[in-house]
């Protein structure tokens, strides 16, 4: 085994430009949906839109509808945004929806009744081994318990459940028990603790950074990229349990460069372009030091997490295995957009489990941190741009978002249709190849990649 390192360090984890991913009026991006259908007043036939658009497009849809909005998830298969509306009295919001370019589909339990389902499982059944998100695909809430909920905690969880009535909620059993995936290993090494970088940030102060799980950052302050080596990066914020699980790490070199990538072994890297929320039914891969290439889909958002160690919201509930040391480590899909960090579940990769992740866009608020390297990834061009999110040179430009004529127009988004002319740019550094599942994995490698920072092993 030996550890690499590079004279001029490169954390070559994840970077790229953070997208403002906003729009006045409901726009569906030109370079990525089909024009099927009318393009008058009439409903249209769903549209086929890319996976990383319908974030987007879903939570302006949620403005859009208001109290009719019910959720929506992504139909990988048909490549469409499906939008759960109940109607009541009002079937013109249907009407609405259609003219967006989504599948429509009416159920019985609005948001607000899902949202107070959780409220009172939370208040009446916070048990350490449980876990719930709203799953907009069965309109319910889908509460799930490991191998550790059982007998009086079984029977609270039960009827709590039941207490929410009829076609509320479901309860599943996970096998195994949800953990936080810190281990002692290699990757990033704290004292005897292991995990995994995530992305690489810019500080609200302009040092160089990365991201990763905020119980990796709570365990140990100093953290370095190879066991028993010296330090290369220190916790500058770390939030764990509560509200998140993510951690701000600066490096102690001002000079460190953050390319704007990610390693996912054999000298393979997906360029990451920018962050992005997740989207139910969105495929993502995950990159751990333990596990390498993982890939799964979203199953639920805003899921709530009863760790051993305390109760974490907020996070993105995931059918992607990990193991101990993959914590921290990073989530993104295959064309390169940052959705989360590796925080914890149950399972593993032998039998399969299930994984929650913080959300990205939510961690870089709460730090004041952009992804990407900054002034070492271009600056302003690189960073923000005017509105496209990677500025021109990135190829999130005004061609490659939404365009002002893209989307829906004035039926659906009144007056203030075509505002915002740039979503996001889904093709600003996108990369298609991600390595193969095989890249990086196995138990016998380790890491398996070799990363330009050190941060990783290679063997």
């Amino acid at each position: 085994m030996s550890h690499k390192r590079i004279p001029k360090r490169k954390a070559a984890i994840a970077a790229g430009g953070i997208a403002a991913l906003g729009a006045a009026a409901i726009l569906l991006p030109n370079a990525n949906a089909s024009q099927d259908g009318a393009s008058g007043g009439a409903a249209a036939a769903p549209k086929t839109l890319k996976a990383a658009d319908a974030p987007d497009l879903a939570s302006q849809l949620a403005g859009l509808l208001g109290d009719a909005f019910a959720g929506s998830y992504y139909d990988a298969d048909q490549q469409q945004l499906v939008v759960n509306v109940v109607p009541g009295d009002n079937n013109n919001v249907i009407v609405q929806a259609k003219k967006a370019g989504v599948a429509v589909r009416e159920v019985d339990n609005s948001i607000r009744e899902l949202e107070a389902g959780a409220q009172t499982l939370k208040s009446e059944a916070t048990i350490p081994g449980t876990a719930w998100a709203v799953d907009p695909r069965t309109n319910k809430i889908l509460v799930t318990a490991d191998s550790t909920v059982t007998g009086d905690k079984w029977d609270t969880l039960e009827s709590t459940v039941d207490s929410l009535g009829s076609g509320m909620a479901t309860i599943k059993k996970s096998a195994g028990t949800f953990k936080t995936f810190l281990s002692g290993g290699d990757a990033i090494f704290g004292g005897g603790a292991r995990c995994s970088a995530g992305f690489n940030v810019t500080a609200g102060d302009g040092s160089p950074a990365f991201l990763t799980a905020g119980h990796c950052g709570v365990a140990e302050e100093a953290w370095a990229d190879a066991e028993g080596g010296e330090p290369i990066a220190t916790v500058d914020q770390a939030t764990f349990p509560g509200e998140g699980d993510f951690a701000l790490v600066k490096y102690d070199d001002p000079a460190t460069e953050a390319p704007s990538d990610v390693n996912t072994g054999d000298g393979q890297t997906v360029a990451i372009s920018q962050a992005a929320d997740a989207e139910v039914g969105l495929a993502v891969i995950r990159m751990g030091s333990t596990t390498g290439l993982s890939d799964g889909e979203v199953l639920g958002l805003d899921a709530t997490v009863n760790y051993p160690e305390g109760t974490v919201t907020g996070l993105i509930q995931t059918n992607v295995c990990a193991e101990p040391g993959d914590s921290g480590g990073s989530l993104f899909t295959q064309d390169g957009l940052a959705i989360g960090l590796t925080s914890g579940g149950s399972g593993d990769c032998t039998v399969g489990g299930e994984t929650f992740f913080q959300p990205v866009t939510t961690a870089l608020a709460a730090v004041g941190a952009t992804l990407g390297a900054g002034d070492a990834a271009g600056g302003e061009e690189a960073g923000a741009g005017e509105e496209a999110g990677a500025g021109e040179e990135a190829g999130a430009g005004e061609e490659a978002g939404a365009g002002e004529e893209a989307g829906v127009g004035e039926e659906v988004g009144g007056e203030e249709a075509g505002a915002g002319q740039e979503v996001g740019g889904e093709e600003a550094g996108a990369g298609e190849e991600v390595g193969g599942e095989e890249a990086g994995a196995g138990e016998d490698t380790g890491t398996g990649v070799e990363d330009g920072s050190g941060l990783t092993e290679t063997h």
